[in-house]
């Protein structure tokens, strides 16, 4: 690990002059806390970023893996995007007004995921507290049920787990708003059982779900367990919210049309605008028809849902181009076996190291684990996660030209990504694993 910062800090000296500039006036030296977690002594400083390549102020190329922790998954800067970007910053960025690309945007979410009525927000964090809110209003229920391990944006009722079965805020969460379990039940991924008991006294509105764990490292819904939550959830009058922010990674329509999934919402953001701010949540006729003449129209701007920028030109215009023109069908149909093609040179790799860690892909998303067989909930995979031991993963990565996720150990392919890329991080992972099993 010395080894490694030392290169590290000797090839970007620009980057560390930057950082200790930036210290006089962004708390520690980043626009946001999250940066600090970039396995360097300093983050990389970017110069530009174009398709699945970053160039930092230092002159180094990068292949992206990261791609901006899936915001970047239809690539940076995609000619799409840009084109319709540029078309509407000429037109207004924002006025309060809809234009004809909030239609397009909404049929084609219609398209993808079934649900055939949307509303547009800036992130997924907000989409999934509007979604929430509207569970709690249209079920009279306080409660709402996650799973222990889940990542829903900074949604106070989403950082909770159990300690001794009861449950508590997570290790981390900064400032909790409330006791988390006023709010929250915590129920393991792939425990039907769990979720039974969650549901049983019908006071929970809404089960919060990703069909897929992908934040704490991607875990896998076993066979019939989203058919059992989606059982469950009707039979207790408990409305269910399925957030494919992540899981989009799945295929053009996310988990819920690959696997026939069946929600009363749907929430999604990052990905869809190209990068620029955008998220939306969708609706069957049946919750819509549950919230017609429920909310009063003279005051539909401060019941806590909604935003001056909520649905703005310049997003419905950048998630139109995205999903019409960049994360299409065939993009998936290329994403995906690049995926594959990584998930296997990265078993390879742990094969003939003999290292005890094991892979899980998701559609075009792949990550390894420090555990040698696929984790089945949250708790499990939480337990053998090593800081150190993924941050000198990345660290010697980064510092061979290959940029991956810095909170996990995932790789994202975009519709730029090339095979010669996926190779390049399988040449560097070897040499990595080969150092640490020599």
């Amino acid at each position: 690990m010395a080894a490694e910062l030392d290169r590290f800090a000797r090839a970007h000296p620009r980057s560390g002059e930057l950082h200790r500039q930036a210290k006089a006036s962004l708390v520690d030296g980043v626009p946001m806390n999250w940066m600090v977690r970039w396995a360097g002594p300093w983050p990389l400083f970017v110069e530009r970023a174009v398709g699945a390549h970053l160039t930092c102020v230092d002159g180094h190329d990068y292949v992206d893996f990261c791609l901006g922790d899936t915001g970047a998954m239809a690539g940076h800067s995609p000619a799409a995007t840009v084109a319709a970007v540029k078309r509407q910053l000429r037109r207004g960025i924002t006025h309060m007004l809809p234009t004809d690309d909030a239609i397009a945007a909404g049929a084609e979410l219609t398209r993808r995921f079934g649900l055939p009525l949307w509303q547009f927000t800036i992130t997924a964090t907000d989409a999934n507290r509007f979604a929430l809110r509207l569970a709690r209003h249209l079920t009279s229920r306080s409660k709402v049920v996650v799973h222990d391990g889940c990542y829903h944006g900074s949604v106070d009722e989403t950082f909770a787990t159990r300690d001794a079965g009861r449950v508590v805020a997570r290790h981390g969460s900064i400032g909790p708003a409330v006791d988390p379990a006023l709010t929250t039940r915590v129920v393991d991924f792939n425990d039907v059982g769990d979720l039974e008991r969650a549901l049983d006294d019908e006071q929970v509105a809404a089960v919060l779900i990703e069909p897929a764990l992908t934040n704490i490292g991607i875990v896998l819904p076993e066979p019939g367990y989203l058919d059992a939550v989606r059982d469950l959830t009707r039979r207790t009058g408990t409305l269910l919210i399925v957030d494919e922010t992540h899981t989009i990674c799945a295929g053009p329509g996310g988990m819920t049309l690959r696997d026939h999934l069946d929600p009363d919402l749907l929430v999604i953001g990052k990905t869809i605008a190209g990068g620029i701010p955008a998220g939306a949540y969708g609706m069957t006729h049946e919750v819509a028809g549950r919230l017609s003449g429920s909310i009063d129209r003279d005051e539909s701007d401060i019941g806590g849902i909604g935003g001056t920028l909520a649905g703005y030109a310049l997003s419905t215009a950048a998630i139109r181009a995205t999903l019409g023109e960049v994360l299409t069908d065939d993009a998936f149909d290329r994403m995906i076996p690049l995926a594959e093609r990584w998930e296997a040179g990265v078993a390879n790799v742990i094969g003939r190291h003999g290292a005890p860690w094991h892979v899980t892909r998701l559609g075009a998303r792949a990550e390894y684990h420090f555990v040698a067989r696929p984790p089945r909930t949250g708790g499990e995979q939480a337990a053998h996660l090593d800081p150190d031991l993924e941050r000198f993963l990345h660290l010697w990565a980064m510092n061979r030209g290959v940029l991956m996720t810095p909170f996990h150990n995932m790789a994202l392919m975009s519709p730029a990504t090339t095979a010669g890329d996926v190779d390049r991080h399988t040449q560097v992972f070897d040499e990595a694993v080969g150092a640490l099993f020599p």
